[in-house]
């Protein structure tokens, strides 16, 4: 559940190449989503978690972020292993799975060619993040899956990038006890090439719930 503002409406207009893209995937893959994807969890959520962007058979063709490619496994793994989820993942939207005191989104929402949205995408896209934000009342950690997700989430609030560099497992202050925690995406890429392991998620994973779930720390 989110608020109408935010996410975008299903034939949103403001990305003239992502809008081409979408409908050229209609026309190939009718029976896929391909549209923006909305954000998924939990209403009463302390934990967010922000992605780059639907991938082409992951979120774009089932309309749930992270859902139906591995970079989804991954994450929906540690997410049940955290205690942040109820039922089993199944890679599909109704696999019946309810997330708990965490909410999934991504910085940009819909596809961007090769995986790769450019500046003018991601700043029309920031005032959803902002939004969805925004509408979490008990909101106390983001987790930031890669660079881009980062950055934006900085720019939202204002604050200088070069005063918050993105590092794997660093965390920033974003004021009123919220905290930006840093992880590299959770993408094959990453994983098969060694820069990301499933213990260095999982503990990236770990310290951002710890923060949302408990007392701030002196």
């Amino acid at each position: 559940m989110t608020t109408d503002l935010a996410d975008p409406p299903g034939d949103c207009p403001q990305c003239p190449r992502l809008v081409e893209l979408r409908r050229d995937l209609r026309q190939e893959h009718p029976d896929w989503f391909n549209a923006p994807v909305p954000s998924f969890g939990d209403p009463d959520a302390r934990l967010l978690i922000v992605g780059l962007a639907p991938g082409l058979n992951g979120a774009n063709r089932t309309g749930r972020p992270f859902t139906g490619d591995y970079a989804g496994d991954l994450l929906y793994a540690t997410i049940a292993k955290l205690g942040l989820s109820e039922g089993q993942f199944q890679s599909r939207p109704d696999d019946g799975l309810v997330l708990k005191d965490c909410m999934i989104t991504n910085a940009v929402r819909c596809l961007p060619p090769a995986n790769k949205p450019v500046g003018a995408e991601i700043n029309n896209c920031r005032p959803f993040l902002m939004a969805q934000i925004d509408a979490l009342p008990n909101l106390r950690a983001l987790l930031a899956l890669g660079r881009i997700a980062h950055e934006s989430i900085l720019r939202g609030f204002g604050l200088r990038l070069a005063d918050h560099k993105f590092a794997h497992g660093a965390a920033h202050d974003l004021g009123k006890d919220l905290r930006l925690y840093d992880s590299y995406h959770c993408s094959r890429y990453n994983t098969n090439t060694g820069r990301l392991t499933e213990a260095m998620f999982e503990t990236a994973m770990r310290d951002a719930r710890d923060w949302a779930l408990n007392d701030p720390l002196p």
